[in-house]
């Protein structure tokens, strides 16, 4: 039986666990990753519910245009594996998104928690 995700707006700036920098916050929707390195942590189990456990660093798999929603991001969790989709942000930074476009571009991150 199809069960529709529960979306609770979050939308906290935080201090990327991938590359350090400080993200503010996104003010039009919740803030879901980093815009500089496109890293995300695996922190939801519902959309913005922070009511995961695992809290590995979610690392960008693969960018994927998307002719109405612009760019897509793939996420895959360097703890437990669970892959997931989310839409770029206005102030992602536009460069990475179309590099990460190829799959070869994208580097291989290491394993482990945030």
């Amino acid at each position: 039986m199809y069960m529709p995700k529960i979306f609770t707006k979050n939308d906290s700036g935080f201090i990327c666990k991938a590359c350090g920098k400080e993200v503010k916050p996104l003010g039009y929707s919740s803030r879901n990753h980093c815009p500089y390195c496109l890293a995300s942590l695996h922190v939801d189990i519902n959309p913005g519910d922070r009511a995961c456990e695992c809290g590995g660093i979610m690392y960008p798999a693969a960018v994927t245009p998307h002719p109405k929603q612009g760019y897509i991001i793939t996420h895959k969790c360097s703890m437990c594996g669970k892959v997931g989709n989310n839409k770029c942000a206005d102030d992602d930074d536009m460069a990475l998104l179309i590099k990460y476009t190829n799959p070869y571009n994208i580097p291989v991150f290491k394993k482990g928690k945030a």
